[in-house]
Parts: structure tokens; sequence; C-alpha cells
């Protein structure tokens, strides 16, 4: 008997002015407003596929997958019911809808895909009350370019219609094939669901010694580990990598269901948020502990009785380590990528080394340039993400893989590790000062009466004195890029202050957010001597606090009395 073809629909709508993506082809907004607004996530997914020329379009294949948050079921039977009626040709989607976004980027380089899409909204929260978010990924794997995202805001802002076939319904939970007949459509559309983990597992295997790790985590002088996936996409992934593959008992692993809000609360790997990992590292049972953000591309490290490593030493100890790696003893080691936030520890590994830091606005999209031509082996920002060019994204599980590498290969523990980083490179005292869910308006006048101050001549070689401290100003600037494959300029992208010991103050807001704004502080404090690497980083950059505080009057203009939160 033959199947009917299913109808292809055009919808009649109308634009909405507010889908810009905030970066990397994002969108991120209250959930409330897609599922209260009339087609407000078929006009975005409609401007994300004709952002793809119809030639490129027509007949390819995309990878299409989750977090597994609130509205996550909903927006992908949407997405695939679009991505047919627009012509294309293959779908490829993580069991039940659930994908990492390191897997995403995997099996888009794996199987040459188009594209993907993927539905997170990162590390804010999910559920009714929460965020929702659609992610565009080009073809190698990363990140869609500013030019891309531009792209997709101009045809939003005139949209007039869309195509779907509501009448397409995919079964996710089904591991295959499925295949359905579309009305004037002379090949049938195709989706294949795959197992979530196999094919990013693989890629895994071919990087590292998964001997080693095995050894370290089952031999006889193996360490017990915690690792804390935040009931977000990253369960499935801990369970069979770490637990199934390398031998972890399965009580090393927690919170590894998928929720739809996280069990409440944010995503966000920190020590604001992951307490149920902190509070069981400090018992002092576990040497190595983890956590993951609900996408799976950040992740944060602790030590034995709850030490804590910040991110941008994480990144800094990773580099000086790449040797205990197979994949990086093969491919050699061409090169760094920090975000310009990030503290300078990473420069300080590269100069030993020898190879060149590129220096970035936040935002992974601008390591893709670097990687794709060979420049860069390894990037990182502040913000707990950390890669390298084998894939085009952050990636949390690899990150903690590495870790355990260097556990195994240096066999001492994290504690140790770092401060013996510390000894040979000095030790970059760090913090960053969030005030989240300011009003847009309040934020952009700071920052631009912060930018005519700092700017100013007679601010230049300016001394504060703050207790014993006295700190001159050597040079400011607001932040600007130049991409050095392509020459594409990106201006305006924090404000910088640096200091004649090397210290750093910088000033910048965060693009991830719609209706409030962010604005962000961070200090910086280089310190060479050993004996003095003990001390709280929150009472070695108070001066440098004091000095951000005075001069941006941003208490005195919020009514804020101090940060939402500090990292």
């Amino acid at each position: 008997m033959e199947r009917t073809p299913i109808p292809v629909l055009t919808v009649q709508t109308a634009p909405y002015e507010d889908q810009r993506p905030t970066g990397g082809g994002g969108l991120r907004r209250p959930t409330a407003l897609f599922e209260s607004q009339r087609n407000y996530l078929p006009n975005f997914v409609q401007s994300l596929l004709s952002s793809v020329d119809l030639r490129d379009r027509q007949g390819c294949t995309m990878v299409v997958g989750s977090d597994g948050r609130y509205f996550s079921k909903t927006a992908i039977e949407i997405v695939v019911q679009m991505a047919a009626a627009n012509g294309i040709g293959r779908l490829v989607i993580g069991q039940n809808g659930i994908l990492s976004t390191p897997a995403v980027s995997c099996i888009i380089r794996k199987i040459k895909a188009a594209g993907g899409i993927i539905l997170t909204a990162s590390h804010s929260p999910g559920g009714p009350g929460g965020e929702f978010g659609v992610k565009f990924e080009v073809a190698n794997g990363g990140p869609a370019p500013d030019m891309v995202s531009e792209k997709i805001y101009q045809i939003s802002k005139t949209l007039e219609e869309y195509a779907i076939c509501p009448d397409l319904r995919v079964d996710l939970s089904r591991l295959g094939r499925q295949e359905f007949d579309l009305e004037n459509k002379f090949k049938p559309f195709r989706v294949e669901i795959v197992d979530s983990v196999e094919i990013y597992l693989n890629l895994l295997r071919s990087i590292f010694d998964f001997n080693a790790i095995r050894n370290l985590l089952t031999g006889p002088n193996q360490i017990k580990i915690r690792i804390d996936a935040m009931n977000g996409v990253m369960g499935p992934y801990v369970r069979r990598i770490l637990c199934d593959e390398l031998g972890a008992p399965a009580n090393s692993a927690i919170n590894c269901i998928p929720l739809e809000d996280f069990g409440g609360q944010p995503p966000d790997p920190n020590l604001t948020y992951a307490t149920a990992l902190l509070e069981a590292m400090k018992g002092g049972e576990y040497g190595f502990g983890a956590a993951f953000d609900a996408d799976g591309d950040r992740y944060m490290i602790l030590g034995q009785n709850g030490f804590f490593v910040n991110a941008s030493d994480s990144l800094a100890i990773i580099a000086a380590n790449l040797s205990c790696i197979p994949y990086f003893r093969q491919m050699g080691v061409r090169g760094f990528g920090r975000s310009m936030p990030t503290s300078t520890a990473l420069d300080k590994v590269a100069k030993v080394m020898k190879v060149p830091v590129y220096e970035t606005p936040a935002g992974w999209r601008h390591f893709s340039n670097l990687m794709d031509s060979g420049r860069c082996s390894l990037c990182g920002e502040e913000s707990f993400g950390t890669g390298s060019d084998h894939l085009r994204e952050k990636d949390g599980l690899w990150a903690v893989l590495v870790w355990l590498s260097i556990l195994a290969a240096r066999k001492q523990s994290v504690e140790e590790i770092v401060r013996d980083h510390w000894a040979k490179f000095g030790r970059h005292y760090y913090c960053r000062f969030d005030y989240e869910a300011l009003e847009p308006r309040t934020a952009y006048f700071i920052m631009r009466d912060l930018e005519a101050l700092i700017t100013d001549k007679s601010f230049s070689h300016q001394q504060f004195a703050v207790g014993n401290n006295i700190y001159s100003v050597e040079r400011t600037d607001s932040f600007e890029y130049i991409d050095p494959v392509d020459g594409t300029v990106t201006k305006r992208q924090g404000l910088r202050i640096i200091f004649s010991d090397a210290s750093r103050l910088i000033f910048r807001m965060s693009a991830s957010s719609h209706v409030r704004a962010t604005l962000r502080i961070y200090a910086e404090s280089y310190e060479k001597d050993p004996s003095q690497h003990n001390q709280e980083p929150q009472a070695v950059l108070s001066p440098l606090i004091a000095i951000a505080l005075k001069i941006s009057q941003i208490h005195e203009r919020t009514g804020r009395k101090g940060p939402t939160v500090i990292t």
C-alpha cells in the first residue's frame, strides 16, 4: 500500500524585531516567550534555515540535539517538520533528542554535515520559568560566525512566511532510519536516530590513552572521583564513558538523569551552584571532582578537600601538560588561544613553550578560524570553557579526561599539580564579579561613561593608592580584535586597564541575556614569589576591586550593594 505524501504547508507570519542572535548564531530567551508568542520559534528556525543558501540547503544533512531542558521535545518536533519542508534531505538526531554540544560538533565533522541546530540555553535555568535557546552550528562544527548571525537577524526582520510539515511525526526513542514521503519532493526525507554517545566516544578513544585513565580509576593506586552532571545532558556521557568504559564505580556519578528543570538548580558548574559536589569533595574521600553545565561544553575541576581550580589556571595547566595526551604527542602544538578576559596564565606557558597566544573577544566562534587555519591547538575562556582542535566547540568532558590523564602521568594530586605550576610559572590571582539583571540602559551608560573616563589622556599614568598598595596605570583601551586569518575587525569587546605591575581590570557587558543586562568586572594580579601563593584571591584583589568600584560607580548607579555572583 502506498503511503500518502505528507503535505508541505506555507504559514503566514509576522516578523519579530528581537530575534538578533547574541553571538554564535544563538537565540536565548525566557521559555515563556517561546511558548506564548505566536510563531516565535518557527520564525527563528525559518530565519536560520533561510540563512543557508538554497543550493547548499537542498538535500543536505544537518544534526539536531538538545540538552533535555523543558520545551525541547516540542521544539525538536518543530525543527524536524520545518527542516523537511525547507528541503533538508537528512537529519541526524540523538536518541530521545539528547546530544551534548561537543557531540553535535563531533557528528557534524564526522559525517560532513552542512551544520547543526542545538536546543540549549547553556548554563541558564530550565523549566517553564527558566530559559530556552536555539543555537546554530556551521559546517566546521563550530558556532556560527558573526556574518551568519547578522544574516539570520536581517532575514528575521522581514519574514512573512515559513514552511512546515505539521503532520510529520518522528519517534525519537527508536534508533535507526525513518523515511517520509513529502508532497512535491522527489526523494524521501530521512531522519536517523543515533546513539547519543557512541560517535563522540570513538573520537575520545582516538585522543586519549584510555588504559592509563582506566588504571588510574581501577588500579592498585586508584583515586576516587566524584562527577556531577547537574541533571543536564552529560549524565549519559558520564555513565557510559567514565563508568562503563573507564571503570569508575557507578556511584562516582551523581545527578546523571537529564531533567527538564535540572532539579531546580541552574546547571552552572561553579562554586555558587555546584554545592553538592563541593560539599562532597570537602569531606576528603574523593581525590578528583568535576561538574558540567547543561549542554556539556563547560566544566569545573575540584581536588581533594574541595581544592578549587579556576578556569584560567586549568587552561594554563592543561597547556603545560599536553605531552601527557597521545593526540598532542602525534599532532604537535601550534599555538594557544584565550579570550581577552581570561587571565594571562596561559601566556606564561606559551612563552616557555615558544608558541604564539591569540587573544580574542569572548565567544568560542572567534577560535574557529584560528583552528581551521592550523594556527591554534588549544583554546579556553575564563567561563569554564576549554577545548582543542579535535572539535570546534569547547568540550567539558574532554577537559576532564585531560586532567585525569595528567593525574595518571604525574602521579600527583590535583593540588600538588596546581601548586607545582604556580611555583614554576607564578600565580595569577583572578576573580570575576557579575552584576546580573541590570536595567540595560543603566548598564549601557555605566560602560559609556567608564570608556570616556579611562580613554581620556588625563587617565593615562594615573596612580591609585589603596591601603599600602599603589597602582600606576600603564595603558587603557577598548579591546579590538583583528582576525589574523580573514582580517575581520571586532570592536568594543570590553574595557581594559593594565597597570605597571601587569595587574589588570576589565569591564565587559555580557551578550548572553535579553531582557536584562549583565555587567562583569574582572581583576587579575600576578605573583611570582612562591611564599605569597597561599593567599585568598579576594583578599589579594580587594585593592583592585576597590579601584573598579570607585571609577565605575556601579553600586551608586545601580543601587546594588555587591555583585550577584563571584567566581
